[in-house]
């Protein structure tokens, strides 16, 4: 399975805003800065994560961007899900619908796997760098 570079950029975006700064707007020159990224590009990945409703855009001098939500309660699913969408990864080709053997056994784990990332804080990286 292999997700995007946005996704990937997302991530990081988020474990830096939980791990630095939860209360306080980060610009996206700092955070594109300390990602060693493009900050265009990780500006439309700071839209979306806003619009998925896990960070807020704080406009001003002093503005950027910081967590709308608990950092506990946030999961690599919702980063996930906020770049990526929620459509399945797998489509039988075959005109067959869903009693398709192959479809139901990747369903299956796709299921599986989404449940694992859902359970996996992006807080619980944060106690592993303090170590």
């Amino acid at each position: 399975m292999k997700f995007s570079q946005a996704t990937d950029y997302a991530l990081h975006a988020m474990l830096y805003l939980v791990t630095e700064t939860p209360d306080k707007p980060v610009s996206v020159q700092l955070l594109a800065e300390k990602l060693g990224v493009s900050q265009t590009y990780l500006s439309k990945m700071l839209t979306k994560l806003v619009k998925a409703g896990l960070i807020h855009s704080v406009s001003g001098a002093n503005g950027g961007y910081r967590l709308k939500r608990n950092q506990e309660d946030i999961s690599f699913l919702d980063v996930i899900h906020a770049i990526e969408g929620t459509a399945s990864l797998f489509e039988c080709s075959f005109n067959h619908g869903s009693e398709c053997l192959i479809q139901q056994v990747v369903i299956d784990a796709e299921r599986q796997m989404e449940q694992f990332l859902k359970n996996k804080k992006i807080s619980e990286l944060v106690k592993q760098l303090k170590h």
